[in-house]
C-alpha cells in the first residue's frame, strides 16, 4: 500500500500497535512509523511485565477480584485525585474486557510470579514479559497487513486548522512526507531528553537514570504542542521509581528496579532517613520513590536492611553492599559510620509492634517517638550480614504530553476536539495521571486508548 494513508500511527510500542490493530480490523490502510532500529521497538513496552485491569472474579491468572470501583480508588489515591475522572472512569471500565481483547491479538498471561508483592489479584503478568507481549501484538499487526517502518520519525506535523493533513518524516535516508487521512501520536515521552528535563527539575536531572530506550525523546509531542494542540502536565512530574545506582545512563530496564524499600529504610548521603517506608501497600506507593531520591542532595540514596530480608523481594542486576557491622557497610557506601549507626541505633530503639510480617496488606508494625515513623512493616536491622542498594531516581515516562476527550480525540488550544489526530498511551498519560503512579497502569492507558484510538480513526475516514 503506497500513497495517502487512511491511518498514520506515530510510535511503535503496546499503544500503537493496539491502535494499528484496531484500526485494520475496521478496514483501514495503516502505516506505524517506529523511531528506533527493529531490535529496540516498542519503547517501555520491552522492559514492562504487567498489565491492570479491572475484573469481577477470580481468573486462570488472576487470584481474585479487582472491581471497577476499586481500581478508581486505587487511582485517585495515588495520583491524590490529580486525575480527569471522565476519562479515568472510561479507562477503567474498558478495561473490563482488554485481557480477552488482547489474548485475541496474540499475547499470553501467566499467573503472577513469587516476589510480587500483592500484584497476584489486580495485575496480568505478560508470558515471556513485555518482550515477548510486544512481538506477538506485531505478528499480528503485520498478518493484518499493518505496514511498519522502523527509523522513522516524526519530526514536523502539517496541521490546518483542527485536521492534520501530513507529516515530516526523518529516516536513515534523509526526511520524507507522508500523508494521511488521520493521526495516531502514540510515540511515548520525552523522558530521553534530558534537557527537556531540566527544564522542570534543573540540574538535579544530570543524575537522573532513564529506565528506557534513548528513542523517546519526545519530537512529536513538541510539534503537536507548536501545532496548535493543548498541552497536559508539566515538566516535573513523572513515572519515577528508585533503581540501582549502578544501572546505566538509559535502558536498565525493570531489572534494575529495586523492590525492598519496605523491608528496611531508607537513608540519604548523610544517613538521615527521610520519609516514611512502610506508608502503604508497595505497588500503590513504589512510584513515589524516585520523586523522594531526586530531592535528596545528589540524587542518592541507600536502602539498608539486614540478613533475615535478603531473600524476600526480587532482586536487582546488581547485588547488594555486604559487609558484617553498620560501621563497615557504612564505609563501603561512602556514609558516616557514626550517623548510620545512630541512625539504625534510634530505629531499632523505636520499633513496637511484634505482629507476624505480611507484606500484602499494613501489617502495623511501626516506630513510635522518631521525626519520621515507620507506620508498617519495620523490624529492627540487627542480624549481620548487613546490606544496602544505592540508589537513584529513574525515569520511565513524563506526563507531559496532549490532552485529549473520551474518543481519544487529541484537544486543541482553543478546547476544541481535533477532526483526526488522536493520541494514546504515554504522550498523553497526564490526563489520567496527574500525579503518581500505581503498577501496570501504564499498560492499561496504552492499551485501552490504544485501541480506541484505532476505532475511532478508523471511523473518521469511514
Amino acid at each position: 500500500m503506497t500513497g495517502r494513508w487512511d491511518v498514520l500511527v506515530a510510535g511503535g510500542g503496546n499503544a500503537a500497535l493496539c491502535a494499528a490493530i484496531a484500526a485494520r480490523r475496521a478496514g483501514r490502510s495503516v502505516l506505524v512509523l517506529e523511531k528506533a532500529p527493529k531490535f529496540y521497538r516498542g519503547g517501555n513496552t520491552r522492559h514492562t511485565r504487567n498489565m491492570r485491569c479491572a475484573h469481577d472474579t477470580a481468573t486462570g491468572t488472576l487470584t481474585g477480584p479487582y472491581t471497577g470501583d476499586e481500581f478508581m480508588r486505587d487511582l485517585l489515591r495515588v495520583t491524590s485525585g490529580n486525575t480527569d475522572e471522565t476519562l479515568a472512569r472510561m479507562m477503567i471500565e474498558r478495561s473490563y474486557d482488554m485481557l480477552e481483547w488482547i489474548q485475541q491479538q496474540g499475547v499470553r498471561f501467566q499467573p503472577s510470579l513469587g516476589g510480587t508483592l500483592s500484584l497476584g489479584r489486580t495485575n496480568s503478568f505478560f508470558l515471556g514479559g513485555g518482550r515477548s507481549m510486544l512481538n506477538a501484538l506485531y505478528r499480528t499487526a503485520q498478518r493484518l497487513g499493518v505496514e511498519v517502518r522502523y527509523e522513522h520519525e516524526v519530526t514536523e506535523v502539517e496541521i490546518d486548522g483542527r485536521s492534520f493533513r501530513a507529516a515530516t518524516v526523518t529516516t536513515p535516508e534523509g526526511k520524507t512526507r507522508i500523508e494521511a487521512r488521520s493521526l495516531i501520536a502514540a510515540s511515548g515521552g520525552f523522558q530521553a531528553d534530558i534537557d527537556w528535563l531540566k527544564q522542570g527539575w534543573g540540574e538535579r536531572a544530570d543524575n537522573f537514570l532513564i529506565r528506557g530506550t534513548p528513542h523517546n525523546r519526545g519530537s512529536l509531542t513538541r510539534a503537536l504542542i507548536d501545532n496548535g494542540v493543548q498541552q497536559i502536565g508539566d515538566a516535573t512530574q513523572c513515572h519515577a521509581v528508585a533503581i540501582d545506582a549502578r544501572a546505566p545512563k538509559y535502558d536498565g530496564g525493570i531489572i534494575t528496579r529495586l523492590d525492598c524499600v519496605v523491608f528496611g529504610i531508607v537513608v540519604n548521603k548523610n544517613a538521615a532517613r527521610f520519609y516514611d517506608e512502610g506508608e502503604d501497600i508497595w505497588p500503590k506507593r513504589y512510584a513515589i520513590w524516585g520523586r523522594l531520591v531526586a530531592e535528596q542532595p545528589d540524587q542518592i540514596a541507600y536502602i539498608v536492611f539486614d540478613a533475615p530480608n535478603l531473600e524476600k523481594f526480587m532482586p536487582s542486576l546488581y547485588p547488594p553492599v555486604q559487609a558484617d557491622s553498620i560501621a563497615e557497610l557504612a564505609g563501603k557506601l561512602s556514609l558516616d559510620p557514626h550517623q548510620l549507626t545512630e541512625t539504625i541505633h534510634d530505629f531499632n530503639a523505636a520499633v513496637v509492634g511484634g505482629r507476624p510480617f505480611d507484606h500484602t496488606e499494613p501489617d502495623g508494625n511501626r516506630t513510635e517517638g522518631l521525626g519520621i515513623d515507620k507506620t508498617n512493616w519495620a523490624k529492627r536491622i540487627e542480624t549481620a550480614p548487613f546490606y544496602a542498594y544505592p540508589v537513584r531516581p529513574g525515569i520511565t515516562f513524563t506526563y507531559l504530553g496532549t490532552r485529549v476527550n473520551d474518543r481519544a480525540r487529541m484537544v486543541m488550544k482553543d478546547g476544541t476536539p481535533a477532526e483526526n489526530m488522536f493520541a494514546a498511551g504515554e504522550i498523553m498519560a497526564g490526563n489520567v495521571l496527574g500525579q503518581g503512579y500505581a503498577a501496570g497502569i501504564g499498560m492499561t492507558i496504552g492499551a485501552v486508548f490504544g485501541r480506541l484510538a484505532g476505532e475511532e480513526a478508523a471511523a473518521y475516514v469511514a
